[in-house]
């Protein structure tokens, strides 16, 4: 009774270090591309930032500018 009382604690023991384990590599995973896509983010902006830093709005500015000076 009591080994299989003992071997019951260790098939548990292992059981709940496999599912620790892969809970770590799943959140390492997920920070991993979570960093990834917030450096994407910073190398190009989005929405309005993103348009603001084309050659087409610094024409668009320009032109703008030399009608309001008319």
């Amino acid at each position: 009774m009591d080994a299989e009382r003992r071997a019951g604690r260790a098939r548990d023991f292992l059981i709940g270090g496999l599912v620790g384990a892969s809970a770590a590599v799943a959140t390492a995973r997920r920070r991993r591309i979570a960093r990834r896509r917030r450096e994407q983010r910073l190398e190009q902006p989005a929405g309005l930032a993103a348009f603001e830093g084309a050659p087409c709005f610094e024409e668009l500015i320009q032109e703008h500018a030399e009608d309001r000076s008319s």
